[in-house]
């Protein structure tokens, strides 16, 4: 029977660029600048569209940037936050039909990961709204985050499923801790095979969660 359910945020519950694109184009001209060449154009373009869903320290080990690129992107990112109200995706009123205990677990830099949750008023439907901060030390990832759950709340692993688009993260831990997990194809998220379900949209979740009652 389930339980818990953890959710991701960006591409699950609120597109990640439902922010404005303009909110990153401080961080992404320092980048630039800090470039001198290091990375080609075209592929600092492709990394600029993958820190959209993708947290920006595995984009920029992933294309190489230089120390300088990484620590001008970085300084800027830890400054921004989201100011302006967000709605989400059509779908977020399932959640409080949902009765199950939930929970949020995202990953990104915390003033801007905290302020999308306010923006969004979704903060009351959780019980626990948790930030794996990638600007903070002593990081557990959202296994660890997992993990915490699991052990304060008192929950088996099959008891809790995970909800998310990233198949190498937060469904990447979900299977490595045998949590049955969901991808939820939202626009622009690439189907994979590693998950135990797929779901459009969380209307769909509901015949999901029956499955495993």
């Amino acid at each position: 029977m389930t339980k818990a359910i953890i959710f991701d945020l960006d591409s699950c519950l609120s597109a990640a660029d439902e922010v404005g694109r303009e909110l990153y184009e401080p961080a992404f001209d320092a980048i630039r600048k800090a470039n001198r060449g290091t990375v080609p154009e075209s592929e600092l373009a492709a990394a600029f569209e993958e820190a959209w869903r993708i947290p920006f320290d595995v984009i920029a080990k992933t294309h190489g940037f230089s120390n300088e690129m990484f620590e001008a992107g970085w300084n800027m990112f830890k400054q921004v936050a989201v100011t302006t109200p967000m709605r989400g995706y059509g779908d977020l009123e399932t959640l409080k039909q949902l009765p199950q205990a939930k929970f949020l677990v995202t990953s990104g830099f915390r003033r801007l990961q905290e302020s999308k949750v306010e923006m969004l008023g979704i903060r009351p439907l959780f019980v626990e709204v948790l930030i794996d901060a990638i600007d903070e030390p002593d990081r557990v990832h959202k296994e660890g985050f997992f993990k915490r759950i699991l052990e304060s709340h008192r929950l088996l692993p099959y008891e809790v499923i995970v909800v998310g688009d990233n198949p190498n993260s937060e469904i990447a831990a979900g299977n490595r801790l045998g949590m049955p997990t969901v991808q939820i194809l939202r626009p622009g998220v690439t189907k994979d095979e590693r998950v135990w379900f797929h779901i459009r949209g969380l209307k769909e979740l509901p015949s999901v969660l029956a499955t495993g009652d």
